[in-house]
């Protein structure tokens, strides 16, 4: 276990604050710091898991289709499989007993966790009978939040997620059709309206009740990507713990509105250039991996498939041992970690950079415990950090098809790599072939392998000491 810890946890970077425990009073970090999805340190060590419980949803988006499923993709609202609360609790259980670094349980549908709420709040009490340390976290489209506000306060979930992509009504009409409310269904506007009062109106019950709310927000390009700083404000005035701006994903084969509309989602520097924007507003995310209602695992992994249930058996026992023994080996790692990024931040705050010097993008390959420590052809996906003399910060993921297809590079999934990395100039990996390298070197990008094995952060601030002044930061073009 203390190998695989040190070879990696999590296969990327995906939701949560970047805060450690001297940023935060102490009640509130212990709620957090083994959250991968609201702390950004613990998605390296830390594993979620989603059951598909509630299917019935109270709303339409226009990004949304709960029919389309394909196992190898991440979209919210996308199951393989749903669940009775009673079997729920047993795959809960299997997995825990196997994947010893889960620590939360969330629902977030395929619909709507609390207009579905009898089977949610069924499936957390048969969970906390076996499993009284785990973390309870729901994902709502927060229409019918209100209702239920004590409910969740009776059952210990301190984690909410509140999906808010407007507050101006007429900015909602062009994202949701409709809505159903009171047993009648409303349109346009006027769905809007209800929906935006009914979200404001449940972020407030919920933090005055000491309710951790990280609120989700759709990036939609000529929608809403301008009206989110008008978001950031208002649910920050309201108490929200983080905000997690995510892009739209609109490919037109999953059948969703704007997919077939040929409403188009951000690229990667629009949406570092929104979150940028933010800064100063509220608590930014940028590690979500944007999950599958059955997600199980590492953010940036899924091990649903390894926990379908024809793969269960019939009786099931819980052990503790497996979770107990590598929580005490991930808080030793975890104190390693920050000497080691500490050190880097005195390190850099020394360095004489050139006037014009502008902040470097760096990406780099990892499985996680937050080190450069996966080969480049076995990349999903490619974590990004700026650096600069203030420091290594992280700043979000750049998904990308695996570039390895049966021990083959193919050269189209080289150029969706290259595309991916706009704007990096830099790319760290444990290790990597001549012929990719070339094709990076060639596309603008540095390559290099030197750092394998080591902790991102201090490898960044290493490269960038040693490098700066030499390295164009000019982006790549795609």
């Amino acid at each position: 276990m203390r190998a695989d810890l040190s070879k990696g946890g999590c296969s990327s970077s995906a939701c949560g604050s970047s805060d450690g425990p001297a940023d935060m009073p102490a009640e509130v970090w212990e709620k957090i710091k083994d959250h991968p999805c609201y702390s950004e340190e613990a998605h390296h060590y830390f594993a979620r898991m989603h059951v598909a419980v509630a299917p019935a949803c109270n709303i339409q988006c226009n990004y949304c289709n709960r029919k389309y499923d394909c196992a190898n993709e991440s979209r919210p609202g996308v199951v393989s499989e749903r669940l009775t609360p009673e079997q729920a609790a047993r795959k809960v259980i299997a997995v825990a007993n196997e994947v010893p670094q889960l620590s939360v349980l969330g629902i977030a549908g395929p619909g709507d966790s609390l207009f579905d709420w009898r089977k949610t709040f069924k499936t957390f009490e048969l969970v906390e009978q076996h499993l009284p340390d785990i973390k309870f976290c729901i994902s709502t489209n927060g229409l019918a939040l209100p209702d239920h506000v004590d409910e969740i306060a009776k059952h210990n979930i301190d984690h909410v997620t509140i999906t808010i992509n407007m507050v101006d009504p007429e900015i909602g009409a062009q994202i949701y059709p409709w809505i159903y409310h009171d047993g009648r269904r409303y349109e346009g506007i006027e769905a809007s309206r209800i929906l935006h009062e009914r979200q404001m109106l449940g972020l407030e019950m919920l933090t005055a009740r000491g309710i951790l709310v990280k609120i989700n927000s759709v990036m939609i390009p000529g929608i809403n990507d301008q009206h989110l700083k008008v978001v950031n404000a208002e649910v920050k005035k309201r108490g929200a713990f983080l905000h997690n701006v995510m892009p739209l994903i609109s490919a037109a084969e999953h059948g969703t509105h704007f997919g077939l509309v040929g409403q188009r989602g951000p690229t990667p520097m629009e949406l570092k250039a929104l979150q940028d924007d933010l800064a100063g507003g509220a608590n930014l995310m940028r590690h979500c991996r944007q999950c599958r209602a059955d997600a199980v695992g590492l953010l940036g992994e899924d091990r649903g498939q390894e926990f379908t249930l024809d793969k269960l058996p019939e009786d099931i026992s819980y052990d503790p041992e497996k979770r107990k023994l590598y929580r005490e080996l991930v808080e030793a790692e975890r104190a390693d970690h920050r000497k080691a990024t500490a050190a880097a931040t005195e390190a850099l705050a020394h360095v004489a950079e050139p006037a014009a010097a502008k902040p470097l993008l760096v990406a780099v390959t990892t499985k996680g415990g937050g080190r450069i420590n996966q080969h480049f052809g076995h990349a999903r996906e490619f974590q990004v950090f700026e650096v600069d003399a203030t420091g290594v910060r992280f700043i979000g993921h750049r998904r990308a098809d695996n570039y390895c297809v049966g021990g083959y590079g193919e050269d189209d999934k080289l150029d969706v790599i290259i595309a991916a990395l706009e704007g990096v100039s830099t790319v760290l990996t444990a290790k990597i072939g001549d012929c990719p390298r070339e094709a990076l070197e060639k596309a603008g990008l540095t390559v290099s392998d030197a750092y394998a094995y080591e902790y991102i952060e201090s490898s960044i601030g290493a490269y960038y000491t040693a490098t700066v002044g030499t390295v164009d930061a000019g982006r790549v073009s795609a």
